[in-house]
């Protein structure tokens, strides 16, 4: 029996493809490609002349079951998405899994992949982190889904947006996860790659005054979450009586615990009441 082969591609430079990649796209009987104008680009730079065949999200219940006879019939197959690893963010898994219940072997081709190279330039801790994929259009939707993430705690999270919706989230992203850490990863590895660091309202700042296009991935800091006012309070207590400022002690709140800053304003002229009448 044949094997399916998930072959990672280059995300923008075409460069950024294993030897290993290129030979499995050359020995292989057919690919499957997402995108097979784009695959066909790829295979034209690097001189492979195997057939493709397309396989994305709204053909795949009629393909599947193709290629999978292909595979039965002894045929090699490679899987490859437009950019990076198939199966993130897109029909492959279904394709390996299928494949996986017919007892057909599956092999990876490992390598380029958009969440981890945005992960690994963006600065943030490494040790625990969560793709989340896309965040929903709707921003009721968007919004509940960021509640959910804000439950997580202490983690780096990694999104993909689309550039005409990029402004909408990060404000979303500030008024619930608080001024945290954010990158937002533009074009990676391509000709015009940027990435913008920076708290959310240093990232909005620069939005504001730009719109980013292209590919984009966010890396976010989810911070450790404090919900409950008595907890808020203890803490912004402590800074106050380190000698903190109102709006420096709200800051440290705001940046570590992800509290929308109206709340923890609010609760610090509390704080700072009390803390002036117990000392007059």
């Amino acid at each position: 029996m044949a094997t399916l082969y998930v072959v990672a591609t280059p995300i923008g430079n075409m460069e950024d493809i294993t030897l290993r990649a290129i030979r499995v796209l050359r020995e292989v009987h057919l690919i499957a490609a997402e995108d097979t104008r784009w695959t066909r680009k790829l295979l034209s730079h690097y001189h492979i002349t195997t057939p493709t065949t397309s396989y994305h999200e709204h053909n795949e219940k009629k393909k599947a079951p193709y290629i999978i006879e292909r595979l039965k019939e002894g045929m090699d197959v490679a899987l490859v998405t437009d950019a990076g690893t198939p199966g993130i963010s897109d029909p492959g898994y279904r394709l390996v899994r299928l494949a996986i219940e017919n007892h057909i072997p599956v092999t990876a081709v490992p390598g380029p992949s958009a969440i981890i190279t945005a992960l690994s330039v963006s600065g943030l801790p490494t040790d625990s982190f969560l793709f989340a994929g896309f965040l929903p259009h709707r921003r009721g939707a968007r919004r509940r889904r960021l509640e959910e993430l804000k439950t997580k705690g202490a983690l780096t999270c990694i999104l993909y947006e689309s550039a005409r919706r990029l402004k909408a989230t990060v404000e979303d992203i500030a008024e619930i996860l608080g001024d945290t850490e954010l990158v937002v990863a533009r074009e990676l590895t391509k000709l015009h790659e940027e990435l913008i660091r920076g708290k959310t309202s240093d990232v909005l700042r620069i939005l504001k005054e730009s719109q980013p296009r292209g590919e984009i991935t966010l890396v976010v800091r989810i911070p450790e979450p404090v919900t409950e006012e008595p907890a808020l309070k203890e803490k912004l207590t402590a800074l106050m009586k380190e000698g903190l400022t109102l709006k420096d002690a709200v800051e440290r709140v705001t940046e570590t615990t992800g509290t929308a800053r109206k709340d923890a304003y609010r609760i610090a002229l509390m704080v700072k009441k009390e803390l002036q009448k117990g000392g007059s």
